[in-house]
C-alpha cells in the first residue's frame, strides 16, 4: 500500500473497520457514537440543526472504526419512500483529522455499493451540500432542480441514475 496517507491533521491514515448495521443492531454504544461524531461536524462545524430526524430507525448505517473501535466515518441510507422514492446516502461524515485522505471517497463508494446491492437499479437521490457537488459528481450523482437552503447551508438535490450502476465507480481498493 505504500506509505501512509495523512489527512488535513497530522494524525496518519490507518485502515478502518467498515459495517453495514440497521438501527436496531447499533445498540446503545453505536448510537451514542454515531450522535457524537454526526455532532461534531453537523452541530459544532457547521451549526445548530436538529441532527435526530426521525430517519434513523428506517435506515442502513455505514460505520468506519479505527483499530482502536473509534467511529471515524459513518454516513447512513434511508430506506426508499421515506425522504425519497429511492434509497438515499446522507448524514455522509468523516472525522476532520482524516479529511484530505480519500477517505471520504471511500465511504460514499461503500454506500453507493449498498445502495445497488440491496435495490438493485433503483438510481439513488441525495440531499447534497451545494459546494460538495463535483465530490458526489465523481460518484455518478448529477443535480437536478434548483438549489436551496437547508438549516441555512445551500444545498441541492442530486441524482445517480440506475445506468450509472453500470459504470465503473471510482477505484477506491488502494485505500
Amino acid at each position: 500500500m505504500g506509505s501512509p496517507a495523512l489527512g488535513r491533521g497530522s494524525e496518519r491514515l490507518r485502515p478502518l473497520s467498515w459495517t453495514w448495521q440497521r438501527f436496531a443492531g447499533l445498540g446503545a454504544d453505536g448510537v451514542y457514537d454515531m450522535l457524537a461524531l454526526r455532532a461534531k461536524v453537523f452541530i459544532l462545524e457547521q451549526g445548530p440543526f436538529l441532527d435526530p430526524d426521525g430517519l434513523d430507525r428506517h435506515s442502513g448505517h455505514l460505520l468506519g472504526r479505527d483499530a482502536e473501535g473509534a467511529l471515524r466515518a459513518y454516513l447512513r441510507v434511508v430506506d426508499p419512500g421515506l425522504k425519497y422514492d429511492e434509497p438515499s446516502i446522507g448524514r455522509v461524515v468523516l472525522d476532520l483529522p482524516l479529511r484530505g485522505s480519500g477517505l471520504a471517497d471511500l465511504l460514499v463508494a461503500h454506500g453507493v455499493r449498498h445502495c445497488v446491492a440491496v435495490w438493485g437499479a433503483s438510481g439513488i437521490r441525495i440531499s447534497a451540500q451545494a459546494h460538495l457537488q463535483r465530490f458526489y459528481g465523481r460518484h455518478g450523482f448529477v443535480p437536478v432542480g434548483q438549489g436551496y437552503l437547508e438549516d441555512g447551508i445551500p444545498h441541492l438535490e442530486m441524482w445517480r441514475s440506475p445506468a450509472s450502476d453500470i459504470a465503473a465507480a471510482p477505484d477506491t481498493s488502494s485505500l
